[in-house]
């Protein structure tokens, strides 16, 4: 089967499943080899930017064609059976919309999988669908078996989280300028990794917050994983956090519990990795839980120690 991902929890869901698409988005970077595949979509937002550069950018495209556009030619090159997309957000990646329209355009056969997920149990349900669609239904349950054991694990280790004491508040943040308070499945992560998170409910969307609210929810440990970003670009963009008014007196920054974790390789990206993420985030919130396991793991780093 002729498989084109155009976003890359797709890519790696797609991968992990011991398939291999034919053309990716061009974002889709993991696993490594994605990396070389054939790109049928551009984003109109330079992803270098600033912070606060990348909003003005993703509003300006939205008051124009959008903030990706598909090349045809690499489409109808690709001359897919199957197109996954997504309908979850439109400035994370093309939208089944756009998808459709170039599909009439070139006049394709293709059938069209798309992904909407708000939660840890949409993700692995869109495992399974994917799996249905590929023919790899036996690939697609052992994953998901193992996925659900994984968290079951993480679970038992924060148990003794249960108690609202030892359940820090928590903040994860999804974009830096403006402020945003990541949403979708985070807010469940948090609650499974043994926190917290007031701030937004699941199933919520990621939306912009008022700085000064942060401060009055004050989280005991505090999250920036901006939405793309990976922690490179994170160090570049960290000013426009802790250079906000009172950004000293926030109880997570007294107790030295704030990191920032590569947002682009985890928590923003719905694929088999969010356990990978709930496992970031559990040893975060709750490190004594992991004493005799103290290792990190990639992806995450305290931002005491990022450059200033």
């Amino acid at each position: 089967m002729r498989i084109v991902t155009l976003l890359p929890s797709a890519t790696e869901i797609v991968y992990a499943l011991d398939a291999e698409p034919v053309a990716v988005s061009h974002e889709c970077d993991y696993p490594p080899e994605a990396a070389e595949k054939p790109a049928v979509n551009r984003s109109r937002v330079d992803p270098s930017a600033s912070s606060s550069e990348i909003d003005e950018q993703v509003l300006e495209a939205e008051r124009g064609d959008g903030v990706y556009e598909i090349d045809l030619d690499a489409l109808e090159g690709a001359d897919p059976d199957l197109i996954v997309t997504q309908g979850v957000c439109d400035v994370c990646a093309v939208d089944s919309v756009l998808v459709e329209d170039a599909i009439a355009e070139l006049g394709l056969d293709t059938e069209v999988l798309t992904t909407d997920p708000h939660s840890l149990g949409d993700v692995l349900a869109d495992i399974e669908r994917i799996g249905e669609a590929i023919g790899a239904e036996h690939q697609a349950g052992e994953l998901v078996a193992d996925l659900r054991k994984r968290v079951r694990a993480i679970e038992t280790r924060v148990s003794g989280a249960s108690d609202p004491g030892n359940r820090p508040r928590v903040a994860v943040l999804d974009w830096l300028d403006p402020v945003m308070i990541a949403g979708h499945w985070v807010p469940e992560l948090v609650e499974t990794a043994g926190g917290t998170y007031d701030l937004a409910a699941p199933g919520d969307r990621s939306e912009p917050y008022e700085w000064a609210d942060v401060r009055e929810y004050d989280p005991e440990v505090l999250v920036a994983a901006p939405c793309g970003f990976d922690l490179e670009q994170t160090d570049e963009n960290l000013a426009d956090l802790t250079e906000r008014p009172g950004w000293d007196e926030v109880s997570a920054v007294r107790a030295n519990r704030t990191v920032a974790i590569d947002g682009s390789a985890y928590l923003n990206r719905p694929g088999p990795r969010l356990v990978d993420s709930l496992e970031l985030l559990a040893r975060v919130i709750h490190p004594e839980a992991f004493d005799d396991d103290p290792a990190a793991g990639d992806g995450v780093k305290p931002l005491a120690t990022m450059p200033a």
